[in-house]
């Protein structure tokens, strides 16, 4: 099992990272008049799913911060005949964190809207029997004290199907 959850999280961390991913979005949607934000580097896009406070006191972190990881793990045995037959439950989590509290939220949405672009371009076959067919729910977190002084998640979870004998 480990090792589809494994293979999905690759899958997305290079939907994200790719020439369509989050810095493309990023990039379309500031010409469009939105706030400038920071393009990601590759080292700010992790797979893992640690909570905020747990990653700030093991190692310095850069904010924005992407969190990838599989959350859940079915197989439902729609095709018969197959070892796995199911879905992936997969979340992407958006960290943003910034001295004042002003324009966090405008940024955290304008992260999150990069992502679903990002999503919306990867839909279809992404190999090795998984497939995306684009439906996303992106939850927004309340803005709390920490990371650099005030830090806010939005959260994208969407489900990947996989078919693999």
């Amino acid at each position: 099992m480990t090792t589809i959850g494994n293979s999905a999280t690759g899958k997305v961390i290079q939907m994200i990272t790719g020439s369509a991913g989050v810095n493309s979005g990023l990039a379309a949607l500031t010409a469009q008049g939105s706030t400038p934000a920071s393009q990601l580097d590759t080292a700010q896009v992790r797979s893992q799913n640690v909570a905020a406070d747990v990653a700030e006191r093991a190692n310095i972190v850069q904010y924005p911060l992407v969190n990838v990881y599989c959350e859940k793990i079915s197989n439902t045995l729609i095709e018969k005949f197959r070892t796995f037959s199911g879905t992936v439950q997969m979340a992407i989590e958006l960290r943003h964190s910034q001295d004042q509290l002003d324009g966090l939220q405008d940024a955290v949405e304008l992260y999150a809207d990069a992502v679903t672009q990002s999503l919306n371009s990867g839909r279809g076959d992404l190999g090795d029997g998984m497939f995306y067919g684009g439906a996303y729910n992106v939850s927004f977190g309340p803005i709390k004290k920490g990371g650099k002084n005030f830090i806010q998640v939005a959260k994208v979870t969407f489900e990947i199907g996989v078919s693999r004998s």
